[in-house]
């Protein structure tokens, strides 16, 4: 079984319910179940995503606006959230409030990600072993390049529509 990071784009109010759910309810059930259509699988990208970026020289903050992306920051609790059936495999479960989410997005759209991919070895053997990529790993760049992509524009829809995002490992 694969341990992936899961995303998803949610609303404080739903996150608020959630929590009432989950402390009204007796065995702590807060039915977590948000829409498809607002959930991200970055699979094992958010590492490979930080180290390339490093490799690259990428300024300190859109760094550390990218490790947050992927990390979650520290305003709002969702350790409701943390269960057997969310995020078992890794730390609990995080999230980014709505305004962490604008700044996050921010930075991360400030990325300039060809530049980054540039940085990088052209042989992808030689690239994957620099960011400790699985031995072997073939299309390095279309992979990264496809992950950081979903992941800027997940943040950027978040930021528009004013949502929190939570992060967990599953």
């Amino acid at each position: 079984m694969a341990v992936t990071q899961q995303l998803a784009r949610v609303s404080v109010e739903y996150l608020e319910a959630c929590r009432t759910r989950a402390e009204e309810s007796s065995d702590g059930d807060h039915q977590w179940d948000p829409p498809a259509a607002d959930s991200l699988d970055l699979d094992w990208a958010p590492s490979m995503l930080a180290r390339v970026c490093e490799i690259a020289g990428v300024d300190d903050s859109r760094l550390a606006g990218l490790r947050r992306a992927t990390d979650g920051g520290a305003v709002l609790d969702v350790g409701f959230l943390a269960d057997p059936h969310i995020g078992p495999f890794g730390p609990a479960p995080a999230a980014l409030a709505p305004f962490e989410v604008e700044r996050v997005s921010d930075l991360v759209t400030g990325i300039d990600f060809q530049a980054v991919l540039a940085a990088l070895p052209s042989d992808d053997h030689a690239a994957g072993a620099l960011i400790a990529a699985e031995d072997g790993f073939r299309g390095l760049r279309t992979y990264l390049t496809v992950h950081f992509d979903a992941l800027r524009e997940f943040h950027a829809e978040a930021s528009k529509r004013g949502l929190a995002v939570v992060l967990w490992w599953d």
